[in-house]
């Protein structure tokens, strides 16, 4: 069949790929661990379940409106305002079926074709397929490994062309789980405030995975408040992965653009997930600081598992639950009689040979590495970390 220039300039998601070849290993009968996919391996917590129980019960079940429920955008609204104390109105908010579609929706509303889409490295992988299927061009700011994965703001601004039209970013980061500090972010509003083409989209979806630091957004700096949406849900910080509830936060004139494209597409989010996420939003954080309390020590222990592996370089995440270690020395070795020449052969050698799934650092921009998640329990950590190092110890 013939397809369309489109799709053919969309490649599946390495994540989705790692994730299906290890669970196709699985349906052979072999004893797979997945450290490939972000996803908390915790149950929803109680209330958030009790609340989506009520909607139902109550009989919320009908179509909703297509940028959310009003006491969805509210709590978003009240949230926004006690966290960062930044005030948005109901027309400046809107729900989508995750953050994902929120990062899409804005792609397609605001990218002509040759458009250009700064984005930082390491990227969550789907950033620079959403730009190029919107006709964007990705332009990409470095990091160095060695500063934690520091973005060079000097770089970024050099790299500003009248054709810039949208700053794309994480933080904390995925993969690397690094974090954009209030200097630097106040130094990137700044550089932003001089070019008033340009809209930035910061993804904060693991804004409360966060350890030592605490978590700031780029929405707080008043002189680029008009320039600046806000991506976030409640997959990450409440385990709520499957319910697929994202939602953005931006100037009102852009949220009617994406909200008229949703509503061709998609319409409303799930109603009775909006419900529920209305009371996550609304309640005690306490369960999400407890699974962010066993995160940091997950952190820790496959800190130093993993660094008993010669040539396994490791930094120290801020946030989120990654690992982005440097595997460069592996490369141009023969292990196993296997030639390991970049991120995706070590990947898919670890893999089959060790029957442990992680995503390459190819993925992400940064073929030196890989990402290992740490959203599993202990004893699968550790049996991961035990059989990494016999495969990788040769």
């Amino acid at each position: 069949m013939n397809f369309s220039d489109r799709i053919n300039r969309v490649e599946e998601s390495l994540t989705i790929g790692m994730a299906k070849k290890a669970r196709e290993f699985k349906d052979l009968g072999k004893d797979v661990i997945s450290l490939s996919l972000g996803e908390p391996d915790f149950d929803t917590p109680n209330h958030i379940k009790e609340a989506a129980i009520q909607a139902i019960n109550d009989g919320k079940t009908k179509y909703t409106p297509v940028g959310g429920i009003p006491e969805l955008k509210k709590a978003i609204c009240d949230k926004l305002a006690r966290d960062y104390k930044i005030k948005y109105a109901a027309n400046e908010v809107m729900v989508s079926n995750g953050a994902k579609q929120c990062i899409m929706n804005l792609m397609q509303c605001l990218i002509q074709e040759g458009d250009e889409v700064l984005i930082p490295l390491p990227y969550w992988v789907s950033y620079s397929a959403m730009a190029e299927y919107s006709g964007g061009k990705c332009v990409y700011i470095p990091s160095k490994f060695e500063e934690g994965f520091a973005l060079d703001l000097d770089v970024l601004e050099q790299s500003i062309t009248p054709r810039t039209k949208v700053i794309l970013f994480s933080s904390p980061n995925n993969p690397a789980g690094s974090m954009l500090s209030k200097e630097q972010l106040s130094k990137m509003a700044g550089i932003v405030a001089k070019h008033p083409q340009i809209t930035v989209i910061s993804d904060e979806i693991y804004e409360h995975l966060v350890f030592e630091e605490k978590h700031e957004s780029i929405s707080q700096f008043e002189e680029i408040r008009d320039q600046v949406v806000i991506v976030n849900g409640v997959s990450k910080g409440f385990a709520m992965t499957g319910w697929r509830i994202g939602w953005m936060a931006g100037p009102a004139a852009i949220i009617k653009k994406c909200d008229v494209l949703q509503g061709q597409f998609t319409s409303g989010a799930n109603s009775i997930a909006q419900w529920a996420s209305a009371a996550a939003l609304n309640s005690d954080l306490k369960p999400t600081y407890e699974m962010v309390e066993v995160y940091k020590q997950r952190r820790e222990m496959m800190r130093e598992l993993l660094g008993e592996i010669e040539g396994m370089e490791l930094d120290q995440p801020k946030g989120a639950y990654y690992l982005f270690p440097r595997v460069s020395h592996f490369f141009g070795k023969t292990l196993n009689g296997v030639l390991i020449k970049d991120s995706l052969d070590l990947s898919m050698y670890i893999l089959e040979q060790g029957l442990v799934s992680t995503v390459p650092g190819v993925a992400f921009g940064m073929n030196d590495h890989i990402r290992i998640s740490y959203a599993n329990s202990e004893a699968e950590l550790r049996e991961a970390a035990k059989r990494m190092k016999e495969v990788l110890s040769l």
